[in-house]
C-alpha cells in the first residue's frame, strides 16, 4: 500500500508527529482538527457552534489540497467536550454538509481547552 501525506498551509499546522491528511487506497483521511485559527494557532470563539464552523473550515482547507470538498466526505468522527452541546453542534455542522450526509460517529471526549474536534474520510 502506498500512502501520500497532504499538507495545507491554510490549515493549522500539526502539533506533533502526524500528517494533516493522508491519501491511501482511494480515500483521503484527515487528522482530527480543532478550532484553531491557522494564522496564529489559537482557538477561536467560545461557543461550540462557532468552534464547529472553524473546525470544518480547517478540514475544508486540507481537502482542497486534493481538490476535494466536504461533499466528498463519506465518514466523520466528532469528539465533543460536552455531549449536552450536541444540538448546537449539530445545527452548525448541518450548515456545511449536503445530502446524502456522510456517516458520523459522535462521542464525548476529554479535550484540551476546546469544545469540538473532527476528522473525516473522503472518497477520491
Amino acid at each position: 500500500m502506498s500512502k501520500t501525506a497532504v499538507h495545507a498551509t491554510a490549515a493549522p499546522q500539526p502539533a506533533g508527529p502526524y500528517s494533516q491528511g493522508i491519501v491511501a487506497n482511494g480515500f483521503f483521511y484527515t487528522a482530527g482538527f480543532g478550532p484553531q485559527d491557522p494564522a496564529n494557532g489559537g482557538a477561536v470563539a467560545d461557543s461550540v457552534a462557532e468552534q464547529t464552523r472553524q473546525v470544518l473550515r480547517n478540514i475544508s482547507a486540507v481537502l482542497a489540497e486534493r481538490s476535494l470538498t466536504l461533499d466528498d466526505c463519506v465518514k466523520t468522527t466528532v469528539h465533543l467536550a460536552d455531549l449536552a452541546d450536541f444540538a448546537e453542534f449539530n445545527a452548525a455542522y448541518r450548515e456545511f454538509f449536503t445530502e446524502p450526509f456522510p456517516v458520523r460517529t459522535t462521542v464525548g471526549s476529554q479535550l484540551a481547552g476546546i469544545l469540538v474536534e473532527i476528522d473525516v474520510v473522503a472518497a477520491l
